[in-house]
């Protein structure tokens, strides 16, 4: 008898149940941990995504780059059409990056189907068979001057541009955007320019080639998460 009250007295004399002030406590924390978990996760994604876009940027750049190294231009041409080729090549891809995010707030939840389309149609484009004529338009620019010269510039530097708007349909983060496209920008053309004339036209095509594969490859995996 003794024994079964001792038990029924150890058994009511358990651990106290947690108040609702530790109770809240702990679930504040688990809240917290959540939240910075899925910060942790959409940056972590944001980053892999830029890379991933600035990869084909950086090699379109080089390749563009590489036909001026081996353009027969003299040396105060070639200097004044370096200059002009590293603002476009820098300045297309952030105008195409706010034009994304102006055209993305207009079609709303769409936007994800119109980057992956740009990006298709823009990959492509740059795997499509088609007349190496950079060398041409870049000897073109060093020779002209004004609106001509901003003209040929924009016709270099079209498929930066759609890679800029792609980024900015997708809404990634603006400033690391902007710092990665001035990195790219500036190493690429620096390296095209040295390395072109060694490269020779058919290098300068695979590096296109590998641009559009990568191009289609982003645009196959946004497709597939969007339809997640």
């Amino acid at each position: 008898m003794w024994t079964r009250r001792r038990r029924r007295s150890a058994r009511r004399s358990g651990p106290p149940p947690p108040s609702p002030r530790t109770s809240s406590s702990r679930s504040w924390t688990r809240k917290l941990a959540a939240e910075a978990r899925s910060r942790w996760e959409a940056s972590s994604s944001a980053a892999i995504a830029l890379v991933a876009f600035v990869l084909p940027l950086c090699l379109d750049t080089f390749a563009v780059s590489a036909a001026l190294g081996v353009a027969g231009l003299p040396a105060r041409d070639r200097l004044r059409v370096s200059l002009l080729l590293t603002a476009f090549e820098l300045g297309m891809p952030v105008a195409g990056l706010f034009l994304g995010n102006l055209a993305g707030g207009l079609v709303g939840g769409a936007a994800d189907l119109v980057a992956v389309g740009l990006l298709a149609v823009l990959g492509v484009w740059m795997l499509w068979p088609k007349q190496d004529d950079d060398e041409e338009r870049l000897e073109a620019l060093g020779r002209t001057t004004g609106l001509a010269a901003v003209g040929l510039g924009l016709s270099i530097s079209l498929d930066e541009l759609a890679i800029g708007a792609s980024l900015g349909l997708l809404r990634l983060p603006v400033l690391p955007a902007l710092l990665l496209i001035g990195a790219q920008a500036l190493l690429a053309s620096q390296l095209g320019l040295r390395v072109g004339s060694r490269l020779g036209g058919r290098g300068r095509e695979r590096t296109e080639k590998a641009a559009g594969v990568i191009l289609l490859a982003l645009a196959a995996g946004l497709l597939l998460l969007h339809l997640r």
